[in-house]
């Protein structure tokens, strides 16, 4: 695991290495054991490539980036691991082709130096990549199948720039930084950035399961090298008790194949299903006791799962390590991660997601975690939303209207307990009961609510937006004809928002503490798996992963199984009412907030005064405000 970045120059003009050690010490927290340079000149291209390692396998120097094949042909810089690398050796050393470390980056290089891109689809693991081969001067950037590491690209004059983190990036050259304003105002409306966007506009994200191809005359692309299996026969409603048994086998598989390291593994533990899932095959495949990690809530009570997570420690024997964090604790961090982010995040879990990653890197240098499986198996409260609308809906439309929906805004809404929770996600399904399900699905999802829609000077620019991310939507789900509602709706979601929001998140806060952070559910064959069984297997009468639930219904504990699910969150709502109410006003200042042409700060300081009053629950959109400004000040 480690930070890459590089310039490819297809012009005279040498490598400036200044500005290559710059993009490596901006990412050194991504590998802290070793940085490493390498530039040449090969007929008419200019290359360089800079690689902060991280070191999990094969700690020799011999295995140090960016590295290259005996003969001085075949170049690469890696971010990931390929747990399959041991397999794809064997298969090379019988084509003849020899090896002198025990690491995956050589084999990558090799695979790479023998099948070109079709390489890329024989790789179990995740990655970002940058290949070249110095005979034929061409080669590839490359990212994994569902984008769990990152990996971002910006064309300037006659160069190919390239970092694992976009503050890498804008060392390697002074490219235009002007602010895509489609990608801010899909920030505040959404709380992430899709891909290929980034909040420039002349850098671009390159999209998971995809190559960017370049040779002398310049880089052609990006391609798609990948496609989830979208198009399948899906299982028969009598073939249930075979999916849930499957289901539990790949997932078993998955877990023991991410366990190759020579470096200590753990798992972050928070009580959730997924997470529960993940411990239990580590530590039916590891000897030992497995470090299991989770962070907690000393003050508000709503928001701990650690009660739970001790159960599931406790059925496995694990070697638990438990925090409890103070609004304090929280607090204090917000700045240092905020001070890290190449570009606004607008999530605010990153925050406790930073917190456990350094918690763990004190133990352990991998950890396994859950991500992926509410996007595979139907987990988050908006998948229910469907049924529930349409019940809503078959009501008569003069109780709704005078007496459901007027007593529902004048309840106060709020992530704090569960009864304004449970307020909440009513409020947001009121916002789009008409439409097909993609699009109710989409109005669902926004963090920016309608009565915030002033934020914008451009009366259009939101209505802009989900114009944009249904017709992206439409675009992943078109050869879906057949398939459930929410069958499409959970393919758009791993194509679109997972990798935008989920895991982006992870790896920026993870890689924040060198923790390398492995995602055993977005292993190819349980995501095809889990796209070929139906919506009925994964959502029914109610019941969220009702597979999963079924499949380990022996297995782990009851508590776990029948609990409600909560997601990995912090107080960020009642902070801002209380210890980061002046933080808040000092960054989102009239002057940052005007300088982005697009905001209006009266409408923006009306959304804070709001929730302060908790008139409304603007917790998410004030969060991506935060992060907006604090990056436009800091850059």
């Amino acid at each position: 695991m480690c930070g890459i970045c590089g310039i490819i120059r297809f012009a005279p003009e040498p490598i400036d290495e200044d500005r290559l050690y710059r993009a490596c010490r901006a990412i050194r927290h991504r590998g802290p054991d070793h940085t490493g340079t390498w530039t040449a000149r090969t007929g008419k291209t200019a290359i360089g490539m800079g690689v902060a390692r991280l070191v999990v396998i094969d700690p020799s120097p011999s295995a140090n980036q960016p590295m290259h094949d005996p003969a001085g042909r075949h170049h690469l810089a890696f971010n990931g691991e390929v747990y399959n690398f041991r397999e794809l050796r064997r298969e090379l050393l019988d084509q003849g082709i020899s090896f002198v470390t025990d690491s995956d980056t050589e084999v990558v290089l090799a695979a790479c130096a023998h099948w070109g891109t079709g390489a890329l689809n024989r790789f179990n693991g995740m990655w970002g990549l940058a290949y070249f081969d110095s005979t034929e001067q061409a080669g590839f950037l490359a990212r994994d199948r569902f984008g769990i590491k990152p990996l971002f690209y910006c064309t300037d004059r006659d160069a190919l720039l390239f970092a694992s983190e976009l503050s890498a990036l804008v060392e390697l050259d002074d490219w235009d930084r002007s602010i895509d304003e489609h990608a801010l105002v899909q920030h505040l409306q959404a709380g992430y950035i899709a891909q290929p966007a980034t909040i420039y506009e002349h850098a671009r994200r390159l999209e998971p399961g995809h190559v960017l191809r370049f040779s002398a005359s310049g880089a052609t692309g990006p391609e798609s090298y990948y496609a989830p299996p979208l198009t399948g026969e899906p299982f028969e409603p009598e073939q249930y008790g075979e999916a849930c048994a499957q289901a539990r086998r790949l997932l078993s598989d998955a877990v023991a194949v991410r366990r190759v390291a020579d470096v200590p593994i753990g798992a972050f533990l928070s009580g959730g299903l997924d997470s529960s899932i993940v411990v239990s095959h580590l530590a039916a495949a590891t000897p030992g006791r497995v470090k299991t990690f989770s962070v907690g809530h000393a003050e508000h009570r709503s928001y701990d799962e650690t009660k739970f997570a001790r159960i599931v420690a406790d059925r496995f024997g694990t070697e638990h390590h438990e925090l409890l964090l103070t609004g304090r604790d929280i607090v204090a961090t917000i700045p240092d991660v905020l001070d890290h982010l190449g570009e606004p995040v607008g999530d605010s879990s990153i925050i406790p997601t930073a917190i456990v990653s350094e918690f763990a890197s004190r133990h352990v240098t991998v950890a396994l975690s859950g991500d992926g499986g509410d996007e595979l198996y139907a987990g988050y409260w908006r998948y229910i939303g469907h049924d529930a609308m349409d019940t809503y809906l078959r009501l008569p439309a003069a109780i709704r209207r005078l007496l459901v929906e007027p007593a529902l805004h004048l309840l106060s809404s709020s992530k704090s307990s569960s009864l304004g929770n449970r307020v909440r996600q009513f409020q947001k399904l009121l916002r789009a009961g008409t439409g097909d399900a993609l699009q109710r699905h989409i109005a669902w999802a926004r963090i920016l609510a309608p009565e915030a829609g002033d934020l914008f000077l451009c009366g259009e620019c939101a209505q802009e937006c989900d114009a944009r991310t249904i017709e992206r939507a439409r675009r992943i789900t078109e050869r879906m004809e057949g398939r459930a509602a929410l069958d499409r709706i959970l393919a758009f979601d791993l194509r679109y928002g997972l990798p935008a929001d989920m895991l982006q998140k992870v790896d920026l806060a993870s890689m924040m503490h060198s923790l390398e952070v492995r995602v055993p559910f977005l292993d190819p064959a349980v995501v095809a798996h889990a796209l070929a069984s139906p919506a009925a297997f994964k959502l029914s009468g109610g019941l969220r992963k009702r597979m999963l639930i079924d499949a380990y219904r022996e297995h782990l504990p009851d508590p776990v199984l029948e609990r409600e699910k909560m997601g990995f969150e912090v107080p960020f709502g009642e902070y801002l009412r209380g210890p980061l109410r002046s933080l808040f006003h000092d960054v989102v200042d009239r002057p940052t907030v005007e300088s982005f042409g697009l905001l209006d700060y009266g409408a923006a300081q009306r959304v804070f005064e709001e929730h302060l009053d908790r008139r409304a629950e603007h917790a998410d959109l004030l969060f991506a405000l935060l992060s907006l400004c604090w990056w436009r000040r800091k850059t």
